[in-house]
């Protein structure tokens, strides 16, 4: 048995090593330290954006360089255990041993798999937008279920979320909403849900009880910094005001507060009625807009440097990354990985980690 626990540790602290090059530990560390010293020095908070910035930049190293040195530490103690199994094998040891030893695995890989989200933007908080295909309320009612699902995701996942544009269906759900999903690695994961969903289902809009497909979009960007250029000139933006829309209440506008902003030489649009006044409006829906162009440019790019393998999945019906069927029988599968479940419920209530884990296993093998 100790020769079973010496081997996997073994392995384990191979695989340790690999990530403290690959998440290069040794710099992040530094710069964790660099950025600590900032915040204590004097006037650091006299420019609050700034130092908000500096904030969450350290919050994003403290996830990686926390969990692996977390690892570290009980690695350490793991073979403190083995030297003291191989003076006296006590069974109280062997259960403790036993347990740390399940523990450190699944930190590893946990570590393993936050590694795969290596890509410049991965780190950045997610623009998640929302559109209802073809079949009003049909399309609209599961339009408005996606954005449950990565709601309850966010909410379980300890992520912010904030709605800065929706437009409700005319009987039910939305027919296109955009949300803001803040907190480390937030892109990284949710880049996974980029595509065309399909849902089966009986309708409960269909009084003879029939079976219905219904589509939707989700398309998610990155949030860029502010310190990354973007040419934006006033020239080239038409920015359009207008009374936001919505069921009511005391969170509605009742001036023209909300704003759309249409960039002319690409025709990108964004717009933002959440803020009660018109400037936020527009600094919310202008911060998409650089989000959106940003993505642009690096698409851009992409292309001109492997034309053959920058194939972006088109948001197109009948091309869905995933279905989810809740009648005849019950099953959620991504076309992309073939990872499927048919646990449908627990998935509409946003356990979707798996699909996530199983995208990013299978984009870094392609």
């Amino acid at each position: 048995m100790l020769d079973g626990i010496k081997a996997k540790l073994k392995e384990l602290q191979k695989k340790l090593a690999g990530l403290r090059v690959y998440l290069d530990i040794d710099k992040n560390e530094a710069s964790l330290k660099e950025l600590e010293a900032k915040m204590v020095s004097s006037g650091f908070w006299n420019n609050q954006e700034k130092a908000q910035s500096v904030i969450g930049e350290l919050k994003l190293i403290r996830v990686t360089v926390g969990a692996y040195f977390e690892c570290m530490e009980e690695y350490g103690h793991a073979i403190e255990l083995v030297e003291l199994l191989s003076k006296e094998p006590d069974q109280e040891i062997i259960s403790e041993m036993k347990e740390l030893l399940e523990k450190l695995e699944k930190d590893v890989n946990a570590l393993e798999f936050k590694s795969l989200m290596s890509g410049e933007l991965d780190r950045n908080n997610a623009i998640v937008s929302i559109h209802a295909g073809a079949g009003g309320t049909e399309s609209c009612d599961w339009a408005n279920m996606l954005l449950r699902m990565y709601s309850m995701w966010s909410q379980a996942n300890d992520y912010k979320t904030q709605i800065i544009d929706m437009l409700a269906g005319e009987e039910a759900g939305v027919k296109s909403a955009v949300m803001i999903v803040s907190g480390p690695f937030a892109y990284g994961y949710l880049k996974s849900e980029r595509g065309v969903h399909r849902l089966v289902r009986i309708s409960p809009f269909d009084a003879n009880k029939r079976r219905h497909t219904s589509f939707a979009s989700a398309d998610v960007i990155a949030e860029v910094a502010d310190d990354i250029e973007i040419d934006i000139k006033e020239s080239e933006l038409r920015i359009d005001t207008y009374r936001s829309s919505g069921a009511g209440g005391q969170h509605v506008n009742v001036t023209d507060s909300a704003v759309r902003i249409t960039h002319l030489p690409t025709n990108i649009v964004v717009q933002c009625q959440n803020e009660r006044s018109q400037h936020k409006n527009k600094a919310m829906a202008m911060k998409v807009l650089k989000a959106r162009l940003y993505e642009a440019k690096l698409e851009e790019k992409k292309k001109e440097m492997e034309k053959e393998n920058a194939k972006k999945q088109k948001i197109e019906w009948g091309s869905q990354i995933r279905s989810y069927v809740m009648h005849p029988y019950s099953m959620v599968k991504d076309h992309r990985t073939n990872y499927e479940t048919s646990n449908v419920d627990a998935v509409m209530n946003g356990k979707i980690d798996r699909f996530i884990e199983a995208f990013l296993k299978w984009k870094a093998k392609k």
